[in-house]
């Protein structure tokens, strides 16, 4: 008959024990709410923003004053590891997608070192494109 190791009869029991403790489909909850800006123009800023939203976004509007769209979440929930960021500005006419993003990737050189990850979404603006 076959006998099991102790020690490895114990790590199976602590799998299993574990894979029951995982919530059934369908069961987990939402993430927490993400936070955002669509800030534009000089409104300001909203009430709900993250000091780390609030920093990149003001970052970014002193480099591209012209800008007609800028939006950052941080979509790691707010503890500022990732973000999400969407910028239109006429500073990228006739510049390819690789360049717009160094351009973004140079004015947040130190803040994209303390970031897990950025989600970068650049664009000419609309009206500008050939």
């Amino acid at each position: 008959m076959f006998r099991m190791n102790w020690s490895w009869t114990n790590a199976f029991r602590a799998q299993i024990k574990h894979i029951a403790r995982l919530p059934r489909p369908g069961t987990i909850p939402a993430p927490a709410a993400t936070y955002s800006s669509m800030a534009t123009g000089d409104e300001g800023f909203g009430g709900d923003l993250t000091i780390g939203e609030q920093k990149l976004i003001s970052k970014l509007k002193q480099e591209f004053p012209n800008a007609t769209h800028l939006q950052v979440s941080d979509v790691s929930g707010g503890c500022g590891a990732m973000y999400q960021i969407s910028i239109e500005t006429p500073e990228f006419i006739g510049k390819r997608k690789i360049q717009q993003h160094q351009m973004v990737n140079k004015i947040l050189a130190e803040e994209i070192k303390l970031m897990h990850g950025l989600q970068l979404n650049t664009q000419e603006p609309q009206s500008e494109i050939k």
